[in-house]
């Protein structure tokens, strides 16, 4: 266990901005995976791919899907099986921008246009829909998911969530410490109220960042429908006070925290992040909390789906691929390798999630507005990214 006075160590600095990353479960199921895939000949499958004459499947996601390196072999092996079944090919394609413009306009990223995607969240999955760049669909998985967590996401199944979380903000054991527990159950204005809290909380920017735009929407809901106030007055509180600088990304702001000892010890991150140090070795370096009103936990829920692509030229099999995505196989190496929770509520979770804050004791503030109300007000000229953008400047 790392010394509560150290900053955090090294195995969380290359954590990637979304969730994913290579863990010990997604290596053994390679291993497995291998075996039974070569048991059917797979070997010599793969191997003869790139004179295959199957179909082809375009999927679209994000660089950091459990291991980074979009079409990285493990992952690979992962939709092999998929592949072996259904006798195509899966060709994943991580867009450089936003998963939004690629589908809108494929040709200017140079790539080919997209029968499934993977990796909409709440917050681009209402754009993506409002476009028309989606075909709805009611996979038989759905029996497995919370229809809550669909509603949040997609009420009409555009995009159907494959795994949730929540945003947190992680504090180092030291900043228990000095706060004599009161970080734990802080709520948000508490961690701009004064400079010396103000002094160590890093965030990302809004206007680069995912990460950033989900916490401005948590911030901005937690105060208009928790406390009942302008939401501006957090932003106007912190950037008066001595501050990090806004991030510009979740992987530097992550990179960044705990370090040098005794700065930068809170960090706008995701809840799961004790389960991830507990798998790792460093259990207890540090922890993570929602935002507190009256002895109630208020969040902001994350959520992730997949979903055919409108025009797919194999729609049945983009069906099919998403119905395999939702199953119980896939889902089951969620946990050790995005590090969120399954959509699929029949997968069971490692132990090590003991060590996170139980999602079912958190008040989704995701519930107190739409898919598009939150789309629409972020983006909107004079909305929440622009009037977070002036408040920066005045009080920079």
């Amino acid at each position: 266990m790392t010394d509560p006075s150290s900053p955090v160590g090294p195995a969380y600095s290359g954590r990637l901005r979304r969730p994913g990353r290579l863990g010990r479960a997604l290596l053994a199921a390679a291993v497995a995976l291998i075996v039974v895939v070569a048991s059917f000949g797979g070997y010599e499958y793969y191997a003869s791919r790139s004179s295959s004459t199957e179909p082809t499947l375009i999927v679209y996601t994000y660089s950091s899907l459990f291991s980074g390196n979009c079409g990285q072999a493990n992952l690979s092996l992962l939709l092999g099986e998929f592949e072996q079944a259904h006798g195509v090919q899966v060709q994943l394609e991580c867009p450089s921008g936003n998963l939004v413009s690629a589908l809108e306009s494929p040709a200017e990223y140079g790539l080919p246009a997209a029968d499934l995607v993977v990796g909409l969240d709440e917050i681009t999955a209402p754009e993506a829909e409002s476009l028309g760049l989606l075909a709805p669909y009611s996979p038989p998985e759905l029996a497995s998911i919370p229809p809550w967590l669909v509603t949040e996401l997609s009420p009409d199944h555009g995009v159907v969530p494959y795994e949730y979380g929540f945003l947190g903000v992680d504090y180092t054991s030291a900043f228990l410490n000095a706060t004599a527990g009161a970080v734990a159950h802080a709520t948000l204005p508490e961690l701009v109220e004064n400079s010396s809290w103000a002094a160590q909380l890093l965030a990302e920017s809004p206007l680069y960042d995912i990460t950033g735009e989900e916490f401005l929407v948590w911030q901005v809901e937690y105060y208009e429908t928790v406390l009942h106030e302008n939401w501006e007055g957090f932003w106007q509180r912190y950037f008066s006070e001595p501050h990090p600088n806004p991030a510009p990304d979740w992987s530097t702001a992550f990179g960044e925290f705990g370090t040098p000892a005794g700065q930068n010890q809170m960090v706008v991150s995701y809840a799961t992040d004790p389960a991830y140090a507990l798998a790792n070795g460093e259990g207890g370096s540090f922890n993570s909390t929602v935002s507190w009103w009256n002895g109630t936990a208020y969040g902001w829920r994350t959520l992730y789906g997949v979903g055919v692509v409108q025009g797919s030229r194999h729609a049945a099999l983009a069906q099919e691929l998403e119905d395999w995505i939702l199953g119980g196989t896939f889902q089951s190496y969620l946990p050790e390798n995005e590090w969120e929770y399954p959509a699929n509520a029949t997968v069971a979770l490692p132990s090590v999630y003991a060590a996170s804050i139980d999602p079912a004791s958190v008040v989704a503030l995701n519930n107190a507005t739409t898919p598009a109300a939150v789309a629409g007000n972020l983006t909107a000229p004079g909305g929440w990214i622009d009037t977070w953008e002036t408040l920066a400047a005045e009080g920079g």
